[in-house]
């Protein structure tokens, strides 16, 4: 037994500010993915994820007393007994949504009802989905806008407008021509924690300097990020983005492994590229932006660069 695959996603912007309704982009990333499987001979990682799947069945009999989803949950439990695993590559606690796709591959298959990505998705259809997924990732981080899995399950890039108000979107075709510009992932090297993160940033919402700040300055450019973004405006782009990062830099320091706050000021003074935050940050991924990949990847010599888009 073999299920599709579903594929990790990168929120290229919006992180932390969509919890403050900034706007938000979240796009698949296929260079990892995951399916559910059963194996003869399971590795430790397959036993590992097959007892977590029993855990997780548990928790989704729980939530169906919401009434909002159905799952067949008996067919659910006979394969997570037969020794179904979620085979992934995705790596965990790296901000690139390993729960999400695990979540997408679950409703895939169990849900009564579902909503499938060939229908036609209205509004209501795309929030109901989030609001299942949310509910359903929960069990994993505590707490789950819904965004990872959604973007795992339809495999289309969506825009965030505010937390009522998402949509699948188009995104700028990659430059295939120049391949001057990039978007890419550096490894810290680090495992981060999604819910030790965002408690602190809820400490720091308590404070009214920071909230100023994360509406005037934070949201500000985050928005303007995806308005240039999805309309190719590549010169406004990387200027809202060197504002981003240093505000990130300034503002967001315990999300930064402190290794890279050096690295991270030397992007801005020297404009060889710009850093911002991955997903809620502490470890894992790190996403960078550049207009000269050549000399970001000698600025960066030494860390391993994966490109996620071309410009």
């Amino acid at each position: 037994m073999k299920g599709p695959l579903f594929y990790s996603k990168i929120l290229l912007f919006g992180e932390y500010g969509i919890i403050k309704d900034s706007k938000g982009l979240s796009i698949p990333y296929n260079f990892f993915k995951g399916a559910l499987k059963v194996s003869k001979e399971p590795t430790q990682e397959a036993i590992a994820s097959n007892k977590s799947l029993q855990d997780f069945a548990v928790y989704l009999e729980k939530i169906e007393k919401d009434e909002i989803v159905q799952f067949d949950l008996k067919k659910l439990q006979i394969d997570v007994a037969a020794g179904m695993y979620f085979d992934s590559s995705i790596p965990q606690g790296y901000g690139v949504g390993s729960s999400g796709a695990l979540v997408a591959a679950i409703y895939d298959k169990y849900a009564h009802d579902k909503i499938t990505v060939l229908e036609n998705l209205t509004r209501e259809k795309l929030l109901k989905l989030k609001e299942i997924f949310g509910l359903m990732e929960s069990f994993f981080h505590g707490n789950s806008s819904g965004l990872d899995p959604l973007n795992s399950y339809l495999s289309l890039p969506i825009l965030i407008n505010s937390k009522d108000n998402i949509e699948p979107t188009g995104i700028p075709s990659q430059s295939t021509t120049e391949h001057k510009g990039a978007v890419f992932l550096l490894d810290s090297g680090i495992v981060g924690e999604t819910a030790p993160m965002v408690s602190i940033f809820m400490e720091k919402m308590k404070q009214e300097g920071f909230r100023n700040m994360l509406k005037n300055k934070f949201v500000k450019h985050t928005d303007a990020c995806v308005e240039d973004f999805l309309q190719g405006d590549i010169k406004s782009l990387f200027s809202n983005i060197k504002q981003l990062s240093h505000v990130v830099l300034d503002n967001f320091k315990p999300m930064i492994p402190k290794q890279f706050h050096t690295l991270w000021k030397h992007g801005i003074e020297t404009n060889d590229y710009y850093l911002k935050l991955c997903g809620s940050g502490g470890g894992g991924y790190i996403l960078g932006f550049t207009q000269d990949l050549e000399k970001a990847k000698k600025a960066l010599k030494g860390y391993p660069l994966e490109v996620v888009y071309n410009f």
